[in-house]
């Protein structure tokens, strides 16, 4: 009929065995894309629309699920299906992930000796951040990996970390010392006089609280620096 408008094609149109929540109960999350997993998360589409149009239209604006993870609420809100209560359910999903990954028992079991290993725990969570991250690596007393903690996101060129955040999540993960960990979206990974005053200030709360600072690592693209290697805390 002349001026009708078209239905459009809804989730509801697949047949049941192809239906992201179908399939899971059948084969298992492991068989899942990862368009079909924002869908599920995502629970519905816009009126008239498909959930899984919604989630391929972020996949395509994000280019990949570790974009789609990385992006803000304000920029998943700019996604045409996307309000702030669907955006803090990705956000929410995403944090999820990476506190079970952060709280495995293999990490647990994971020990910090150098630097260097400290590094290889925490180099994916930094890689690509625009913003200033700050984060601490707890440690038991057998210097081996706890969890590690977002403390703070600051700015483009600057990042808060208060003590008191810092050594609450130390507190709250039992840890025996912490390594503060943050990076210079610059790209350059050279202490600022501002990362060894935070730094010292840092040592002097932790012996007071009876949690050792052991080291602050600064990560850039494709270096770090450590402070205690330096001499600077």
């Amino acid at each position: 009929m002349a001026g009708a408008q078209k239905k459009s094609f809804t989730v509801r149109d697949l047949p049941d065995s192809e239906r992201p929540r179908e399939r899971m109960k059948r084969y298992g999350t492991e068989v899942l894309s990862g368009q079909e997993i924002i869908a599920l998360i995502l629970g519905r589409g816009v009126s008239g629309e498909s959930v899984m149009v919604t989630a391929s239209r972020l996949l395509s604006t994000f280019g990949s699920l570790s974009g789609v993870g990385e992006a803000s609420l304000e920029e998943l809100c700019q996604v045409r299906g996307i309000g702030l209560a669907k955006a803090a359910q990705i956000k929410a999903a995403f944090e999820l992930a990476r506190r079970h990954e952060t709280s495995s028992p293999t990490m647990k079991k994971t020990g910090v000796e150098s630097p260097e290993e400290a590094v290889k725990l925490v180099r994916e969570y930094f890689q690509g951040k625009k913003k200033e991250h700050f984060c601490i690596i707890s440690l038991d007393n057998r210097n081996r990996a706890i969890r590690t903690s977002p403390v703070s996101i600051g700015s483009l060129n600057a990042s808060i970390a208060h003590p008191r955040e810092i050594f609450r999540e130390a507190i709250s993960s039992l840890a025996a010392g912490i390594i503060l960990v943050h990076n210079h979206p610059s790209g350059d990974p050279e202490p600022s006089r501002e990362d060894v005053e935070l730094t010292r200030q840092l040592v002097r709360a932790g012996e007071l609280v009876g949690i050792g600072v052991l080291d602050h690592l600064i990560i850039g693209d494709n270096n770090w620096v450590s402070l205690k290697q330096k001499g600077m805390m």
